[in-house]
């Protein structure tokens, strides 16, 4: 099997390299001599060969330009005479064993470079390392962990038709530092699955945990793609935290970055001398951000990516992977000009197609700025295989409106509705990530016009209205509770905001959403079908109000939206459905800090014609900037009435003739 597994790596077809290198725990047969006490006496003791286990570390390492390698650590006093490694392979793939060791030991990897230089690297597929600032690999034996969510992988699914509310986290800044430490993963779970409870979303998606030397990257830039991040917690230790999650009843996403690594020399950085795991041309080495590029065209390197992400989804349960940053994979260095990198673009499809063959239950998601066509659809008729791309399209074009100054808002108008016209073509994701509140871009709230109350009812209105849009929804964490200050992943969220009513109403209308969202089958069945969604009002640049319905089966509801502060009693918009519809959903409530300018009272639909040539008209009160959510009344089926049977006339027994006089 061993050889079957190396023979796939090299030719870029292995998801399960985690299985052969690195350092894995086992036995290794032995022989040794014993005496065999004499059968007579005065007879001497007999010595005879045994077989005996011994139990220790294999160590195995693929570095085809190093030589003169070993393994040194602190197993050994770091002496690099101690433990040599032998070449089994043409390959470059390098063996030992060592016996006696046990979890936790730093280790290395000692050799000559193609350049001659003895240079000590960390082990590209450890499964653990030593916190920062220390560089160095350690032991850890990730077998027998007791998982306990079995009921939840038994229903797990790619959730094309079941809600997807993903609340986005960055384990160390969440709840912040307790002292000088970071939380663990089970300490982070403890207050995190509570939360998400009480404010119901589904997901929970965990910025990039695999070891990184440098906090600001928040994980982007790894060192080690098979490492637990060590600031948190060892390998089990984040097992746990998905287990747990599980049988709360969250899913897991897992934010992977395969696209570049940090450039510190300990790591993979001209690992061997050469440029093993980088692009060898110098206009590709380097990334935008600095950092060195994978050539995804490597046959080697896409194997370790395949199989780093396969790690994850084989030992820690993720269910999902989100892949960031493919704008620069399709396209070189991410620039459309530059031509699509087919190499990497066959990476993705290969990636997609295994990952999916092995777990048909886990979800592949695109961090994709580009209009690279097919990006979520299927390999087999030339997409890139992806289950959902974030539509930042989307989320560019919207806070850009949001952010304009009323008056003007009718002369970009399109803004809002370009979105449905590329809709159907892919499987969105509708994202307010971490990228939007970071680097002097302004929180959410500081996106919005207005002054300080308007700031807070547009943001109400934004939030309405990403629950409203077709597609899955994901917001960074702390976006609920209307921060005025960036996102610092070396400080907690501004937690004590909580204790101020505007900003504890915006938290509460999160998680009236999340449950609107959740309990209407209209928002999240078959969202990808263009049959069940409607313009109602789409052209009334003018006033900027919007209104659309989305139905399905017994779920029908309209939303409309006031985009301006003008606010209207009585307000007509079009219907294509006649009924009673009743207000399930009004941003401008007090409860959620607005000034109830809301009827409350249902709203009729009476034949039209409406606005815009719709066939029924609707009226409702309309707050400034607010949103609204209208159900329509199923209609009971009208009972026929039964008509009683008619009571059959009483039946006159028969009289009998009179008998007949005898006579004589």
């Amino acid at each position: 099997m061993a050889y079957g597994i190396l023979f796939d790596y090299l030719m870029g077809q292995s998801i399960n390299a985690f299985e052969y290198f690195g350092a894995h725990f086992g036995y290794i047969e032995v022989e040794k001599e014993e005496l065999v006490p004499p059968k007579e006496k005065g007879k001497r003791a007999k010595k005879v060969k045994v077989m005996d286990k011994q139990y220790g570390v294999y160590f195995r390492l693929y570095a085809p330009m190093a030589s003169d390698v070993s393994v040194i650590g602190e197993f050994n006093g770091w002496d690099v005479r101690v433990n040599k490694m032998e070449k089994v392979d043409s390959s470059g793939v390098y063996e030992t064993f060592i016996p006696g060791l046990h979890d936790y030991q730093s280790y290395k990897y000692h050799f000559k470079n193609a350049r001659g230089e003895y240079v000590d690297k960390a082990d590209p597929f450890a499964f653990y390392s030593e916190f920062r600032p220390q560089t160095c690999s350690r032991l850890y034996n990730i077998e027998g962990f007791p998982w306990m969510d079995g009921d939840w992988l038994k229903v797990r699914n790619r959730n094309f038709d079941n809600p997807m509310s993903i609340y986005e986290v960055h384990l160390g800044s969440w709840k912040g530092k307790i002292g000088d430490r970071y939380p663990s993963y089970e300490e982070v779970a403890d207050y995190l699955i509570p939360y998400l409870q009480e404010n119901g979303y589904t997901h929970v998606e965990i910025m990039p945990i695999t070891q990184y030397p440098f906090d600001g990257s928040w994980g982007y830039q790894a060192t080690g793609f098979y490492s637990v991040d060590s600031r948190y917690g060892n390998p089990k230790q984040l097992m746990s935290f998905v287990d747990r999650m599980h049988r709360a009843g969250f899913g897991v996403i897992l934010d992977f970055a395969p696209v570049h690594f940090a450039i510190d020399n300990y790591a993979l950085r001209e690992f061997d001398g050469t440029n093993l795991y980088e692009y060898s041309d110098p206009a590709h080495t380097l990334s935008p951000w600095g950092s060195a590029q994978f050539d995804l065209g490597k046959d080697p390197v896409r194997s370790f990516l395949m199989s780093a992400m396969n790690y994850f989804l084989e030992y820690f349960h993720f269910d999902g992977i989100r892949v960031d940053a493919v704008s620069n994979i399709v396209f070189w260095d991410g620039n459309k000009a530059n031509g699509e990198n087919t190499g990497a673009t066959e990476f993705i499809r290969r990636l997609n197609g295994k990952i999916h063959y092995a777990h048909p239950d886990v979800m592949m998601i695109a961090e994709d700025s580009t209009d690279f066509t097919k990006v979520t659809h299927p390999i087999e008729y030339g997409g890139l295989g992806f289950d959902y791309k974030w539509d930042l399209g989307w989320m560019n074009d919207t806070l850009k409106y949001y952010g304009l100054d009323p008056i003007y808002k009718k002369y970009d108008h399109h803004k809002l509705t370009f979105s449905m016209a590329y809709f159907f073509s892919e499987n969105f994701l509708l994202p307010l990530s971490h990228d939007e509140v970071v680097h002097g871009k302004g929180t959410i709230i500081n996106k919005m016009w207005g002054d300080y109350d308007q700031k807070f009812a547009l943001l109400r209105n934004l939030y309405a209205y990403q629950f409203a849009h077709p597609g899955k929804k994901l917001s960074f964490m702390g976006n609920e509770l209307a921060s005025f200050d960036e996102w610092n992943e070396t400080r907690s969220l501004p937690w004590n905001l909580l204790s101020f009513p505007k900003h504890d109403s915006v938290r509460r209308m999160v998680r009236d959403l999340n449950l609107i969202y959740r309990a209407e089958p209209a928002m999240h069945m078959e969202e990808h079908n263009p049959a069940h969604f409607h313009w109602l009002m789409v052209d009334n640049a003018d006033q900027s109000v919007f209104a659309f319905e989305r139905e399905y089966g017994d779920s029908d509801l309209i939303f409309v939206f006031n985009m301006t502060p003008n606010w209207y009693e009585y307000y007509e918009i079009g219907a294509l459905h006649e009924g009673t519809y009743d207000e399930i959903f009004n941003s401008d409530k007090d409860v959620y800090g607005g000034w109830n300018q809301y009827s409350g009272a249902p709203s009729v639909a009476v034949p039209g014609p409406g606005p815009e040539g719709r066939p029924y008209r609707l009226g409702l009160k309309l707050g400034g900037f607010a949103a609204s959510i209208l159900k329509r009344r199923k209609e009971e089926p009208k009972e026929e009435k039964k008509e009683e049977p008619k009571p059959e006339p009483k039946k006159e027994p028969k009289k009998r003739a009179p008998a007949k006089k005898k006579t004589a």
